[in-house]
């Protein structure tokens, strides 16, 4: 397996439309910063959040999940809650080629703040936006900001293209947009 470098990344968004709007370069002035890098895509925050909250003394469970267990908002600026969790997504669309996998890690400008973003990993064929899951590790509240840098996706080639990819799976979170909550 191989990581993908900058020109590989460039052309596949420009011929394949793999990332959606796609940012030619680093963008940093003032802001969480986004766009290409050496051997990544860093991709930015749209302004979608999904807050949990305990209001409705709801329980979170994947097998039966309920809209009750967070606060949606659509905000420039989300402060997510200390010891909190918030749902987002990336403003940007991915569509991962069949050969490929894609690995997502959070910037260190939030993991220093105690900010985590997890997301798992882009399977062969998926398309979407992204989903991510932003946690907020500290005793206080923490702020995340929208079209500005969240995470970065490294881009893994194949040494050949798997029997099986997400899109013949059908799965289900093919062509996800908007904040998508967990399905069973």
């Amino acid at each position: 397996m191989t990581v993908m470098p900058d020109h590989w990344i460039r052309r596949m968004a420009r011929e394949c439309g793999m990332i959606e709007p796609f940012v030619d370069r680093q963008e940093r002035a003032g802001v969480v910063s986004y766009g290409l890098s050496s051997y990544g895509y860093d991709a930015r925050l749209a302004d979608e959040f999904r807050i949990f909250t305990n209001v409705e003394s709801a329980v979170v469970d994947p097998k039966a999940f309920t809209p009750k267990s967070f606060v949606e908002k659509k905000t420039d600026v989300c402060i997510i809650p200390p010891n909190s969790f918030a749902l987002a997504r990336t403003v940007e669309y991915f569509r991962i080629p069949r050969d490929v996998i894609v690995i997502c890690l959070g910037k260190s400008t939030y993991a220093r703040c105690g900010i985590i973003v997890n997301v798992t990993p882009l399977e062969p064929e998926w398309e979407g936006h992204v989903t991510l899951e932003i946690s907020n590790t500290t005793p206080l509240p923490a702020r995340v900001y929208a079209n500005e840098g969240i995470c970065q996706f490294l881009f893994l080639k194949g040494d050949s293209p798997p029997e099986t990819s997400y899109a013949d799976r059908g799965g289900k979170y093919m062509r996800q947009t908007g904040v998508t909550l967990p399905r069973l």
